[in-house]
């Protein structure tokens, strides 16, 4: 499976069976998240069977039921757009492995995370990781033409990036970015809403891959 197609079949799943994280695969997570965290200096971590922060226990905690693994997306304040960016890496590589996920801001027990985090860094998400129940169902998307902006035509490969970019994840399906074409090179902003910041990262991995990397230069 490559990338745009764990995009394509890629849902948030907040509910998951007891079967565990296969090794190999827990392996090939925590090389990625090795790699990543030396290239950018966070402190991101994957947590298997650690039932605390979601209450695995209980029935249902914050809509989620059963979770018991994920991955822990540390990293210094002020780091919003880079957690989104490579945390969504990190969920469609699992979605390659045949794993579920779903992005988590609040409805977790931070205090029950096992991991120590550097000073200076804080906590941003979970990514919730295991057999979904199900795998999910897809969220409603705004049409395109609300979601970027361009005063000339646009070329096919920044339509294909679009449309990547409208399956990306956001915090309550709020869909806070907008996206901007001029002159051949591309830019990107966060609107006002709850993890827009996360969110514009995320948007951008997506926006990426459906682009092809070699075409998109980003404009600050």
């Amino acid at each position: 499976m490559t990338e745009y197609e764990a995009i394509l079949s890629r849902h948030s799943v907040r509910r998951y069976t007891p079967e565990p994280v296969e090794p190999e695969k827990a392996e090939i997570l925590k090389k990625k998240i090795d790699e990543i965290n030396e290239k950018t200096g966070m402190a991101i971590s994957l947590c298997l069977d650690e039932p605390g922060a979601f209450m695995a226990e209980k029935p249902s905690y914050g809509s989620f039921s059963g979770c018991r693994n994920y991955i822990v997306m540390a990293a210094r304040k002020g780091d919003d757009e880079a957690v989104g960016y490579y945390g969504e890496a990190l969920v469609l590589l699992a979605q390659t492995l045949g794993l579920n996920t779903c992005w988590v801001a609040l409805t977790f027990e931070k205090g029950a995370v096992p991991v120590s985090i550097p000073e200076g860094f804080k906590i941003f998400d979970l990514i919730a990781l295991g057999h979904g129940q199900t795998q999910g169902v897809p969220h409603r998307s705004k049409p395109l033409e609300r979601l970027y902006k361009a005063k000339e035509p646009v070329p096919d490969w920044f339509m294909d990036g679009m449309k990547a970019a409208a399956l990306a994840p956001t915090a309550i399906n709020q869909q806070r970015f907008l996206i901007v074409y001029k002159d051949g090179k591309v830019s990107a902003k966060a609107l006002l809403g709850p993890c827009s910041k996360t969110d514009l990262g995320i948007v951008k991995y997506h926006f990426e891959i459906g682009a092809g990397k070699d075409n998109v230069i980003w404009e600050d």
